[in-house]
């Protein structure tokens, strides 16, 4: 068995310190029910609206080595925890900057990888350059394949990731309530046709005018919700994954197995 923590936290915009201190806490939390993975929202050192930060996005974000990758290095060795959480990732290129979930594993100095979300929605295409990779990451548990909010809609990704071998998706995101009912019918979806598990950790809170609604949730191969944290606050959610009842799902479903590769290419289309 997989054990999950998902750690549905509200953030203060642009306090890094206050929120990496909840991070921390909340990780010590989940360490304490032997926990293997903890999964924190998009953005969640941070806070997530890029047109209330302006230009600050630039002195937020991190490179491997700086603030968050210390602390979440150091902790998830320390408590022999895997942990996932989003932030703002630097690039290269002066002024390049991208939305990024990290992933960080016990003995390691750093993360062992970060995904730089691929599908940017209004006011993020302003500000973060959208990401071209779709790795897939060993952990001590499992292999983790990961994707950001707005990814949830665009099935392409999490089949990607299912072929490239995933065990399991991760969902970081901070969802909107006006959206609430596309949440659960996309996290359903992407977790059915794969035939896989899906852990989406929602942000919970305000910024000015968005509201996000919590909700985080686990769902079953089966496109079933095994776990639903509060839609009323901030929440620290436990639940497990077992991955012989997502084989058996799989051979009763068998999506993957019945793709019909052999058509789907749009030369075949043309020569219909």
């Amino acid at each position: 068995m997989l054990q999950i923590a998902l750690a549905q936290i509200d953030t203060i915009l642009g306090d890094k310190e206050s929120n990496l201190l909840k991070i921390a806490k909340l990780c010590k939390e989940a360490a304490s029910k032997n926990t293997d993975i903890i999964c924190f929202p998009e953005l969640a050192t941070t806070g997530y609206s890029p047109e209330l930060l302006g230009t600050e996005l630039w002195s937020l974000s991190e490179s491997k080595g700086e603030e968050t990758d210390q602390l979440l290095s150091k902790l998830s060795t320390h408590l022999n925890l895997t942990i996932i959480c989003g932030f703002i990732e630097r690039g290269e290129i002066l002024g390049k900057i991208f939305n990024s979930a990290g992933i960080w594993t016990p003995n390691n100095e750093s993360w062992i990888g970060t995904f730089q979300k691929t599908h940017l929605v209004n006011h993020e295409r302003s500000w973060f350059t959208a990401g071209k990779n779709i790795p897939i990451f060993d952990t001590p548990k499992c292999r983790i394949g990961l994707m950001i909010c707005h990814d949830a809609g665009f099935p392409e990704l999490a089949r990607i990731l299912t072929l490239q071998g995933a065990d399991i998706l991760f969902l970081p995101a901070a969802w909107h309530k006006e959206n609430k009912d596309i949440w659960s019918i996309n996290c359903a979806s992407r977790a059915l046709e794969n035939g896989i598990h899906l852990v989406a950790v929602n942000r919970w809170g305000k910024e000015k005018d968005l509201n996000f609604f919590g909700g985080s949730q686990l769902i079953g191969a089966r496109g079933q919700s095994l776990k639903v944290a509060s839609y009323d606050d901030e929440d620290l959610a436990f639940c497990e994954v077992d991955f012989n009842l997502q084989a058996k799902s799989r051979l009763e479903i068998p999506y993957l197995r019945d793709r019909r590769t052999d058509i789907y290419s749009i030369e075949y289309l043309s020569e219909k």
